[in-house]
Parts: C-alpha cells; sequence; structure tokens
C-alpha cells in the first residue's frame, strides 16, 4: 500500500531533529523524571489554510460542513477525517477544494441540540491506518472513541481497497477490552490520537488541567487487532505506558490532541492548551504546538495561531517533515479546516 501522501512508505530514518521551544520534561511510568535536553525556542511555527470542510450533503438540521474535526489519514488521493460530534467519516479528494462526501460509521441519528447531542455522540477522537490483517488484506480505517463515558468505548473499521478507497460497510468494534486496563491509570480516560509504530499501536492520553497527565499508551500491535477482531471481553494489558508533561500556555497546560507516526519510529503530535477542568467539557483555546515525541520528548514549536488542532498528518521530504491538520472550532456553525505546516530539521 502507498502511503499517506501516495507514495510508498520509507523504512529509513535518520532524522536529526533540532530541539526547541516550551522547556518540558517526560516521566515514565513509575513516576520518575527522565531529563531531557532541549534548546530554547527559535520561533514559533505558521499555519498555512489549504481548504474548509465543505460536503455536498450532510444529515437534516446540520450545515454543509464538518465542524469538530478530530482525527486525519491521508491516503493517496484520499483525506479522511473523522468528527467528534458525527456518526461519520468524511472523505475528502486530496489537492482538490471540491465538497467531501460522507461515509456512515454508525447507525441512527444525534439530535441537534447541542447538549443532548454531546451526551449521544461516540465521541471519535482517533483516526489511524491499521495495516493488512485478517479479513483487510490492505488495511483498514480504525475511528476510535475518546473512551471518556460508557457511550464512548466503541469504534468503526472501514476495510479499503488496493487505491486506498472504502470498499465495504464498516464493521462496529467494541473497545473496552482494549480502555479497560486503562481506567485505574488515568482519573479522565480521554483518548485523543492512535498511532502505528513497527509493531506496536500506540493511544495518546490527553490531560486537562485538573488532571494534567498526558500519556502515550504502547500496546502489542497484534494483541491489539486480535482484541479489534474477536469477541473477548477480558482486558489486555499495554506493553507500557510514558507519561508527559508538555508545559503551558498562559498558565494552562498543553495536551495531546493527536499523533502521527513518523519512518524512524518517533511521532509528530499535536497538542492544545485548552482551558477546561476535565475530560467533558470544552473551553476556551490559549494555544496550540507540534512536537516530536518517541520515549522522551524531543522538541516542541508553539503555533504562530491559537488554532485547536485534533489531527494531524505528516509525511518526510529529505529534512523536512510537511503536515497536514485538521481543527475544531467547538461551533458546528464554523467549518473545520484543513491546513499545511513544515518542520525543518
Amino acid at each position: 500500500m502507498r502511503s499517506a501522501w501516495g507514495e510508498t512508505p520509507r523504512a529509513d530514518g535518520g532524522m536529526n531533529v533540532q530541539q526547541v521551544a516550551i522547556p518540558a520534561r517526560v516521566m515514565s511510568r513509575q513516576g520518575l523524571a527522565i531529563p531531557m535536553s532541549a534548546n530554547h525556542a527559535t520561533g514559533n511555527i505558521p499555519l498555512t489554510k489549504v481548504r474548509q470542510l465543505d460536503l455536498s450533503a450532510t444529515t437534516p438540521g446540520r450545515p454543509l460542513h464538518l465542524s469538530a474535526a478530530s482525527g486525519l489519514v491521508c491516503l493517496n488521493s484520499f483525506n479522511y477525517v473523522v468528527a467528534d460530534d458525527e456518526l461519520h467519516l468524511g472523505v475528502f479528494r486530496a489537492n482538490s477544494s471540491e465538497p467531501g462526501h460522507l461515509v456512515r460509521l454508525f447507525e441512527g441519528e444525534l439530535p441537534n441540540c447541542k447538549v443532548d447531542r454531546k451526551k449521544q455522540k461516540a465521541d471519535f477522537e482517533a483516526l489511524t491506518l491499521l495495516p493488512s490483517y485478517g479479513d483487510y488484506p490492505y488495511g483498514a480505517i480504525l475511528a476510535f472513541g475518546s473512551g471518556s463515558r460508557p457511550n464512548r468505548r466503541l469504534g468503526a473499521l472501514l476495510g479499503l481497497d488496493a487505491q486506498g478507497a472504502v470498499r465495504r460497510s464498516p464493521q462496529v468494534v467494541d473497545c473496552s477490552p482494549i480502555l479497560a486496563s486503562l481506567d485505574g491509570e488515568f482519573p479522565a480516560l480521554n483518548i485523543e490520537g492512535a498511532v502505528v509504530s513497527g509493531a506496536e499501536l500506540r493511544l495518546f492520553q490527553r490531560g486537562n488541567q485538573r488532571h494534567s497527565k498526558n500519556a502515550i499508551i504502547r500496546f502489542q500491535l497484534s494483541t491489539f487487532l486480535d482484541a479489534l477482531s474477536s469477541e473477548q471481553t477480558a482486558a489486555i494489558t499495554p506493553l507500557a505506558i510514558n507519561t508527559f508533561d508538555l508545559g503551558q500556555i498562559e498558565g494552562i497546560p498543553l495536551c495531546f490532541t493527536d499523533a502521527a507516526a513518523l519512518p524512524d519510529g518517533k511521532m509528530v503530535f499535536t497538542a492544545v492548551a485548552e482551558n477546561t477542568d476535565d475530560n467533558y467539557n470544552d473551553g476556551a483555546c490559549a494555544g496550540a504546538a507540534l512536537g516530536i515525541v518517541d520515549n522522551e520528548l524531543q522538541c516542541l514549536y508553539r503555533l504562530e495561531q491559537p488554532y485547536k488542532v485534533e489531527g494531524v498528518n505528516a509525511r518526510v521530504e529529505g529534512d523536512v517533515i510537511r503536515l497536514l491538520l485538521v481543527t475544531d472550532a467547538d461551533d458546528f456553525e464554523i467549518p473545520a479546516a484543513l491546513f499545511s505546516a513544515v518542520i525543518r530539521q
């Protein structure tokens, strides 16, 4: 299969990323601080708007756009976007401004009233590309619920064809066996990103003002896929949990919102400083950042614009990492947007 940007994935790495931005520390599962060598900031990163996420059709009473974009997978000529307040996947053609269309993930309809919709939504916060396995010879797209409420512990699998297009109806999956072991680790579970990296599936836990601990939770990929494909109810155990302190903007902690794998095993992540004390309510966004992480935080760059970035896709070209990002305005009247950014090594 070709990569998110229409190229065959590379197995090489050798990235020499400069250390920048906000001082931070990373902790192991045991809570011990691990030293991080980081130089001070050399500048912020600007975002360039590519397009709005307009739609050709939508459900009754909803605007002709996605508003709460929360995850992004770019594959060949397709940009797939999940929104946390929809029961559908948005499909957009790469390098085109034409409106996208929706692919249903779950049956049923959500109420248009914001309060009721928030209570009933599946809260898809993570979207990732799974490799070929089982009944998915060309891989699959996985939309993953945040786990922040009992009704937010479902996922949807969409099989792909050789060109990266959705080829069949979604399979609803129960993510409870994956998330059950995490309830004791985090007082406010809130999964915002999922990344396949080598033989691991890594989930990104987002903190908040009251519980500011961010974490990367690492599962054996084969175990994770088995949990998706079987009817097992026993909890699966992660290989490791690494917690991170990303610093603050205006006294508000930066917390993970998504991530994307790099060829050398590191990951690009997005983070925002959102003024909220829990894993349910929204708040004003004081700022946002991009960074690179593996077992330790490598670097952190503040974004020039305080957009609430919640989805990211990355590709490497020589000494440049090219990013696409999607935003969530927390207002269904405001269209989500696709932006581009560059990290120079």
